[in-house]
């Protein structure tokens, strides 16, 4: 192979890659002095593809995390045009090994893959964005066979 059909592969390879997966792109948390929230998760696809997703709820502990992860569904549903939907069963924040993990457990509609999937992500200091995260990780093997048929 030569340098330059090398080069072309690499490129080639780069771009498919960019494609098969989406990306978190941007998390707000907003609060109102009534003590409502609202979430807003922005993911990525590609360059210049963006969808949104936003809910607004009470704020508590629990309720913020929750907040979080439905927001994050929100955004797969738009993307998928619906044609997959997630329930959200439940977020929980553990304390292991000195972190703090994030799991959600969520049940999937519309496609072939599990219903029952569950996620989790170390989450550092922002537990309401790590729930954002958790439920893109509960659900990127369900989003790579959506991403094959479309």
């Amino acid at each position: 192979m030569t340098p330059d059909q090398s080069a072309n592969n690499e490129r080639a390879t780069t771009s498919v890659a960019k494609q098969e997966r989406l990306r978190f792109s941007t998390f707000s948390l907003d609060r109102t002095p009534s003590g409502n929230v609202t979430c807003r998760v922005t993911l990525e696809f590609g360059p210049g593809e963006q969808v949104t997703g936003m809910v607004t709820g009470q704020a508590s502990p629990a309720g913020d995390t929750r907040l979080g992860a439905e927001a994050a569904i929100r955004a797969l549903e738009v993307f998928t045009d619906r044609s997959i939907t997630f329930e959200l069963i439940g977020v929980k924040v553990v304390r292991a090994f000195d972190a703090n993990v994030v799991i959600t457990s969520i049940m999937q509609h519309g496609d072939a893959g599990p219903d029952r999937l569950l996620g989790c992500y170390l989450a550092e200091g922002d537990l309401v964005r790590g729930a954002a995260l958790s439920v893109l990780n509960a659900t990127n093997r369900v989003l790579g066979t959506y991403f094959l048929t479309r």
